[in-house]
């Protein structure tokens, strides 16, 4: 027995631990850190499932924002350095649990196009996205509480009675189409809207250029009479860059543009014009309008207008681009086959005007208006019309032995 006892241990000595005991802790953690994985992986596979079981759709949805601090519309993956709409509206999508996430890094993935592709600092009342997502419930609700106020997709009323077959989350700004709907292959026109102060259109010589001017009816009239020279088919090549005057590309189709009546707002009075086309290039609105401008101040003949449109080059000024606003896009032809079939909507937004005119009132004039005011955009381009050289290029041509366009178009 005396055998079996065990020596005391020295003073100071540390008592041996089991190694099993030492290395409990650890294991402990392994065990925790394994358990947690394995309910991460249970969770990712409930959400997966769960999501599975949801129907996974072709959509629309009908956006408004203000472009002010925006690179434009279309997403530029993999910059970080300037920021787009889309930017934004993909990550409220993903936010949202309506996209996976892959999907945001890759809009390929959930069939993502939009109906036009706006410039840096341009808005839109109506702009389209076409894409798939699953239809969670109180889907709109989820996306705009992810989106900044300046960014929405438009809901602007209840729920109402539709086809059980297209049955959709309450809120017409968004609806089901086709499962290969493309929104801008199938947009056959869109509408967009220029919105400037009308000391714009003061003539040079005889009218006050501040504030204090007020468009008179005559020449409002004069305004809509060049306006109209544009409705139809013309070559706008000197309306945007890159393109040749004979590229089939460059004639567009032009079905109505005109000027509203003026309207004051904070002492300074606005007008708004309208441009309804087939499609547009890059910059051609803002040149269609800067033309015009320079017509009615003084700065150019009206028969400048009539040649723009022929082979040799014209030197279009261009407008500012604060003031342009993607208003509407229209789906006819889509509406036509596909609008009455009982298993989809029509696309044409007419319930939705009352909430495109709010979201206009509340985010996209003020900002047009306080933005002019601080930055007096329009007022420091027009500063550039005195100087403006219309026939700039057709000079350098000259200068370096070019030989310009015939009129004729005969080849050299």
């Amino acid at each position: 027995m005396a055998g079996n006892v065990e020596a005391p241990a020295p003073v100071g000595a540390r008592p041996e631990r089991d190694p099993k005991a030492r290395g409990g802790w650890r294991g402990g953690a392994r065990i925790w850190e394994e358990t947690e994985q394995q309910a991460k992986k249970l969770r990712s596979a409930s959400d997966a499932e769960q999501h599975r079981k949801l129907p996974k759709r072709k959509i629309v949805l009908l956006m408004g924002y203000s472009g002010k601090g925006y690179h434009g519309m279309q997403r530029n993956v993999g910059s970080s350095q300037f920021k787009t709409i889309e930017d934004d509206l993909v990550s409220a999508l993903v936010r949202s649990g309506c996209i996976p996430e892959n999907h945001g890094e890759d809009m390929r993935k959930m069939s993502f196009q939009r109906c036009a592709r706006t410039d840096k600092g341009v808005s839109a009342a109506g702009q389209v996205v076409s894409l798939k997502v699953w239809l969670i419930d109180d889907i709109l609700e989820k996306i705009n509480g992810h989106l900044p106020p300046h960014i929405r997709i438009l809901d602007t009323t209840a729920m109402q009675t539709r086809p059980r077959t297209c049955w959709l989350p309450h809120g017409t700004g968004l609806k089901r189409v086709t499962g290969g709907f493309n929104s801008k292959n199938k947009c056959d026109a869109r509408t967009y809207l220029y919105m400037l102060p009308t000391f714009a259109f003061a003539h040079k010589d005889h009218d006050v250029q501040d504030e204090s001017y007020r468009l008179s009816a005559d020449t409002l009239r004069r305004v809509n009479a060049l306006l109209a020279c544009y409705k139809g088919t013309h070559n706008f090549h000197n309306f945007t860059s890159q393109k040749g005057p004979r590229e089939a590309s460059a004639r567009r189709y032009i079905l109505d543009m005109f000027c509203e009546e003026p309207f004051v707002r904070e002492g300074m009075e606005f007008a708004v014009i309208k441009v309804k086309g087939q499609s547009f290039m890059t910059h051609q609105i803002r040149k269609m309008v800067g033309l015009v401008v320079a017509v009615i101040k003084g700065y150019a003949p009206e028969s400048l207008l009539e040649r723009s449109w022929g082979e040799a080059k014209v030197d279009v000024p261009k407008a500012p681009g604060l003031g342009l606003v993607l208003e509407r896009v229209h789906f006819d032809k889509y509406n036509q086959r596909f609008g009455n079939d009982g298993l989809h909507e029509p696309l044409d937004w007419t319930q939705e005007e009352a909430g495109v005119a709010a979201f206009k009132e509340q985010h996209i004039y003020p900002t047009i208006i306080s933005t002019e005011r601080q930055e007096r955009s329009m007022a420091r381009w027009l500063g550039t019309l005195p100087v403006h050289d219309f026939d700039a290029t057709a000079h350098a041509a000259a200068g370096l032995g070019t030989k310009a366009p015939s009129p004729l178009g005969d080849s050299d």
